[in-house]
């Protein structure tokens, strides 16, 4: 009896331990109720529908003003209203945009868009990669209205993007950089170590939910 008593105090301890330590990694930044710490530059909009945050109109942006964030893992869990739609989450922003190009031409937007073969482009241009910088490394995007992951992983000059749990970006800051295709493409350039973050709502015809935001530092 006092054996039994023994493991199962040891299970419960052990319980209490790593789902402690899960639930204090990570700190969330949406709280599934209003946009409490967040704010929008730009055409359209973001508003919160049933504990999650929509899409609408655009091209905006919804950013995180509390600070900047570097040597971290940014999480966001979204999915499309349609098979496929367009947005993006935009990191390294040096500055508080104040308009909706400055991220685009000073930051990197981690794609959300499985299928950008419809207008044009391709595996630089797909869900998970930094738009027009680097090539896909696979395809895991699932489309709507399946929920995706999305982990951004800020090291220093290096950013690492798995998308439901399959790396797709590997990018280092300084490496050879694709041809621009088009006038829109980012500005080539380094981005800074630590900068703001926010998620983009594309147009009237590109609703994408976001459940999940959340943030943790890296481990030293």
């Amino acid at each position: 009896m006092l054996k039994r008593a023994t493991l199962l105090f040891a299970i419960l301890a052990l319980g209490t331990l790593f789902g402690a330590g899960q639930s204090e990694e990570w700190k969330q930044l949406f709280n599934g109720r209003d946009l409490t710490g967040w704010k929008h530059v730009g055409p359209g909009t973001m508003v919160v529908e049933d504990g999650l945050i929509k899409t609408q109109g655009g091209m905006g942006l919804l950013y995180w003003t509390a600070e900047k964030v570097g040597n971290c893992v940014i999480r966001v869990v979204f999915k499309m209203r349609d098979k496929n739609d367009n947005s993006g989450v935009f990191i390294r922003i040096p500055i508080e945009p104040r308009e909706e190009w400055m991220p685009v031409h000073y930051g990197y937007e981690v794609q959300i868009d499985n299928n950008p073969e419809a207008v044009g482009e391709g595996d630089t241009h797909v869900t998970g990669c930094l738009y027009s910088m680097n090539q896909a490394l696979a395809r895991p995007g699932k489309p709507g209205p399946e929920w995706n992951t999305m982990e951004i992983t800020l090291n220093g000059p290096r950013t690492i993007v798995f998308v439901n749990g399959v790396k797709v970006t590997d990018f280092m800051e300084g490496q050879p950089l694709p041809a621009k295709k088009f006038d829109f493409e980012p500005f080539r350039g380094p981005r800074p170590l630590k900068g703001y973050f926010g998620l983009q709502n594309h147009s009237d015809n590109d609703i994408v939910f976001f459940k999940e935001v959340a943030i943790k530092p890296l481990k030293k």
